[in-house]
């Protein structure tokens, strides 16, 4: 799928002609900006994602601002299909490729060959991993091992020193944003209240119903008697992981439940007091500052390394909040 700076919608086949076009434009280093800039934003998913729909205005508006000819894929998260569009995306010699990794350990070869072409790449939402840093101009998006710590934090002050035992219900195995939520909550567990103690986890896939599945599952090995909370590294897996407890028979309420996101399926969950706190991600703010660290590359302005999204603690005490409004 490739979304134009103006919303316009094409077949996927059209990529490789748009590649073939741009090819004459693209020089593999970035432009003066007078006949605008072209970027690549290889992304894996889109309009067919919630988080997607809202983060693709606000990138196209920036895009759009900034004089950038933005040609947009969607892997859905398919790592051959990213790398393809990788090979195209080169072949066009933009000024700039903007990447969200579907798989962050499998894009190194999509980084070298930009390198080797000369096009500089910045990494939106999910970061790749440390070895590869090094190929990148800088990364903008959401703390993710931040967020982690951040409901490891809720959940240590929920726990208040009594012996915890939980079910976490991780992201996508291989994916830099499940690895660094998972490991950002089990180093904050461990530091601040080694008194709350994972019992099982497993891939929800970021997926509810994949999450509800692994909660289930885990549910009876472990024996539901045995746990006092779930931690879940977003707001769809924890919606899978509350609907199995309830499926269960098991009240939700008395548990302590945190998860990550605060969107408009977690944020009702929260004001039932189904989940007991998850931190604000802000979809638009993503897709806004992935053209905005992209346009100071191409302009060859010095960036950080690494532009963090604020995150916030959302409980029952700010869930009304306009500052925490849910996006997607």
């Amino acid at each position: 799928m490739i979304l134009r700076t103006r919303g316009t919608l094409a077949a996927t086949g059209l990529l490789v002609a748009t590649g073939m076009l741009l090819a004459g434009c693209g020089s593999g280093a970035a432009s003066d900006g007078s006949d605008g800039y072209t970027v690549y934003a290889l992304l894996p998913q889109g309009n067919d994602q919630p988080y997607g729909t809202t983060y693709l205005p606000p990138m196209q508006e920036a895009a759009a601002k900034a004089g950038i000819k933005l040609t947009i894929t969607n892997s859905q998260y398919d790592a051959d299909k990213q790398a393809s569009e990788c090979e195209v995306a080169v072949a066009a010699r933009p000024d700039l490729i903007i990447l969200w990794p579907a798989v962050a350990d499998t894009v190194r070869p999509c980084l070298e060959a930009a390198k080797a072409a000369d096009i500089p790449v910045t990494v939106t939402n999910s970061d790749v991993i440390p070895a590869d840093k090094s190929l990148i101009k800088a990364y903008s998006g959401p703390d993710t091992y931040g967020q982690g710590a951040a409901s490891a934090e809720i959940m240590c002050e929920l726990a208040d020193g009594k012996p915890t035992g939980i079910l976490m219900v991780n992201g996508l195995t291989g994916n830099t944003t499940a690895i660094n939520r998972r490991q950002g909550f089990l180093d904050t567990i461990q530091k601040n209240c080694p008194n709350v103690t994972v019992l099982a986890e497993q891939p929800g896939n970021w997926n509810k119903d994949t999450s509800q599945t692994v909660t289930s599952e885990m549910l009876t090995s472990v024996g539901a008697a045995k746990v006092q909370g779930i931690y879940a590294a977003d707001d769809t897996m924890v919606a899978g992981a509350i609907d199995a407890l309830k499926a269960q028979g098991i009240d939700p309420k008395p548990l302590l439940i945190t998860s990550i996101g605060n969107t408009k399926l977690g944020n009702p969950l929260i004001k039932s007091g189904e989940l007991d706190g998850t931190i604000f991600q802000s979809s638009s703010w993503d897709g806004q500052n992935a053209v905005v660290v992209a346009e100071k590359v191409l302009k060859g302005e010095s960036v950080d390394e690494n532009l963090f999204m604020p995150s916030v603690k959302v409980t029952a005490a700010n869930a009304d909040s306009p500052e925490v409004a849910p996006e997607w």
